[in-house]
């Protein structure tokens, strides 16, 4: 397979782009040990728009002068502590500064067949693709560079999405970069794939139209519409171009009336054999978009087939899924009904038990009520009344912060009244004693 790809790279700052400049043209002396780059064959690299002997960040200055004088002009209004250079505001915002387009077939022996002529036609599709398709005038691209000394040739055009915008807080238009003008989200990227994949099939190209999840044991349905509808197209396209080829073909014999034959040869011109020649070409192709209908009908049998096994096998597991329901409802109930006896248990134990027993059962609260078996009114109804109510209300978050201290002296308060209250019936006492 010989898949159409079209990638989108942001830019994010100065230096990035700098950067992504100098890998284009081969600058850094790094390349000459890099194990993906043929130094020696960089100079077969083709120029589609040339950066005429600039760097990057210099031409994006060029490009961005407006804007920046613009920003500058709009710094002068700002408090101090606000203001940022243009390179400043540029490299912390949380936008792109420009946008790398990758353009690219992955068959690396189909390109490596293709003469010079043919890569530049293939670097012009995608400079029309840049310019008509995505919407970028001329003036916006930095550079587009088709890499030669690569595995596969493949094209780089870095683009400034410089867009003038309406600003609703100024109630102005003014500048700003934005890649989302241009591509807007990934369903649109998606449908710029689609138009890529359609640019290099009508200049001649061999490519298919890259399907994601394709490669995977099993496909969605909708994928597989998307595989079929492809492989239609392809059909459709290619059943288009062969009786394009035999109408040429029969206007030409029309035109041709004597034709110059013997027992072993037949004299035809040039033009009515190259034309014969191009209905065979055409045929051909749609012959051999037979192989990839038989695989698309197989994959969709095998698909039905796995369907099929997994509805089997969804259903065994739902039947098995119910019971474990239903277990699983019948021991919470049993388990529920086990706490409301140990919570009867529990609070007789609070009321008639020894110190050492009460202790115990406070533990066992605490420690079933912090698995979460407990709610905290349920530890409430447990101890209240008991010995144990305050600490327990403590562990579970019932006791209002110093309620101790309130106790403590509601106590003194009373030992203090029970004083008293003895004091004067000892006095009463003693009268009457004399």
């Amino acid at each position: 397979m010989n898949y159409a790809i079209f990638r989108s790279e942001p830019i994010r700052t100065i230096p990035d782009l700098a950067q992504i400049g100098a890998h284009n043209n081969r600058d850094k002396k790094a390349y000459d040990s890099n194990p993906d780059i043929d130094i020696s064959k960089t100079s077969n690299n083709i120029e589609i728009i040339p950066l005429n002997d600039t760097k990057y960040v210099k031409k994006f200055y060029e490009i961005t002068k407006e804007y920046r004088m613009e920003h500058n002009e709009r710094m002068k209004t700002e408090r101090s502590e606000r203001r940022k250079t243009f390179n400043q505001m540029l490299n912390s915002s949380q936008n792109v500064v420009a946008d790398d387009l990758e353009f690219n077939m992955t068959n690396s022996e189909y390109v490596k067949n293709l003469d010079r002529d043919d890569l530049i036609k293939f670097g012009n599709v995608c400079k029309d693709f840049v310019i008509k398709d995505l919407g970028y005038k001329p003036e916006q691209i930095l550079q587009m560079v088709m890499h030669n000394d690569e595995k596969t040739p493949h094209v780089h055009c870095t683009v400034v999405p410089l867009v003038r915008k309406y600003d609703k807080r100024t109630n102005t238009e003014r500048y700003t970069i934005s890649k989302k003008q241009y591509i807007k989200d990934k369903i649109h990227l998606s449908q710029l794939q689609d138009k890529f994949y359609e640019r290099l099939i009508e200049a001649g190209f061999e490519v298919d139209r890259g399907i994601k999840g394709s490669d995977r044991e099993h496909l969605s349905v909708k994928e597989f519409k998307k595989l079929t509808n492809y492989n239609v197209k392809q059909l459709e396209l290619k059943d288009k171009k062969l009786s394009e080829a035999i109408e040429k073909l029969d206007k030409d014999l029309e035109l041709k009336k004597e034709i110059i034959f013997d027992k072993n040869h037949v004299k035809i011109s040039t033009k009515t054999f190259e034309d014969i020649n191009d209905v065979i070409h055409e045929s051909k192709k749609v012959l051999d978009m037979q192989p990839k209908l038989e695989d698309a009908f197989n994959q969709m049998r095998t698909y039905s087939k796995s369907l099929e096994n997994f509805e089997k096998e969804n259903a065994n597991l739902q039947k098995k899924n119910d019971k474990l329901r239903e277990h699983n409802k019948s021991l919470i109930n049993t388990i529920n009904e086990l706490l409301e006896t140990l919570a009867k248990l529990f609070r007789k134990i609070l009321h008639i038990g020894n110190d050492k027993d009460k202790d115990n059962a406070e533990d066992s609260i605490k420690r079933i009520y912090d698995k979460g078996l407990y709610s905290k009114w349920e530890v409430n109804d447990i101890g209240e009344g008991t010995s144990k109510e305050i600490p327990l209300k403590r562990h579970v978050g019932l006791l209002a912060k110093g309620y101790d201290k309130y106790l403590k002296k509601l106590n003194r308060e009373a030992e203090e009244d029970i004083e008293e209250f003895q004091e004067k019936h000892k006095k009463k006492d003693d009268s009457l004693s004399l």
